[in-house]
């Protein structure tokens, strides 16, 4: 096999993508995460709260895959409203560091009109690089 897939234990199963897939040169492909938890339930319906689930949830992935935030090396960050990024950095910057500490991958952010769920107000993918 080229590729293994990688889901967290006790999460409800992804349907129709996969949340991360490993492959033989160790690249982890991370796909977007959206500020719900294992259960696919949202617990905070604000930016900074739902960044903060999206970024455990890649930090969840990269676990399972076996490595640690620090191997991420790229993120995608698509958000539905760029002012209320933009005034929330303070808290933004906050919540990542409480996830990823200072370590900080290349990144690009798109504002997009919308997400799949409806809930959702930012959705992040990212690539880490396994050893």
């Amino acid at each position: 096999m080229t590729h293994r897939i990688i889901q967290p234990e006790g999460w409800l199963p992804a349907k129709g993508y996969a949340n991360g897939v490993l492959t033989r040169d160790g690249t982890l492909h991370i796909g977007g995460q959206i500020g719900w938890d294992e259960s696919k339930r949202f617990a905070a319906n604000d930016f900074v709260g739902q960044m903060r689930q999206a970024l455990k949830n890649i930090a969840a992935i990269v676990s399972a895959a076996g490595g640690q935030v620090t191997d991420v090396t790229r993120m995608t960050w698509f958000v539905t409203d760029k002012k209320e990024y933009l005034s929330s950095q303070a808290e933004v910057g906050a919540a990542y560091r409480e996830v990823f500490g200072k370590h900080y991958p290349a990144m690009s952010m798109v504002v997009v009109a919308g997400l799949v769920e409806d809930e959702a107000l930012v959705e992040i993918e990212a690539t880490a690089h396994l050893s």
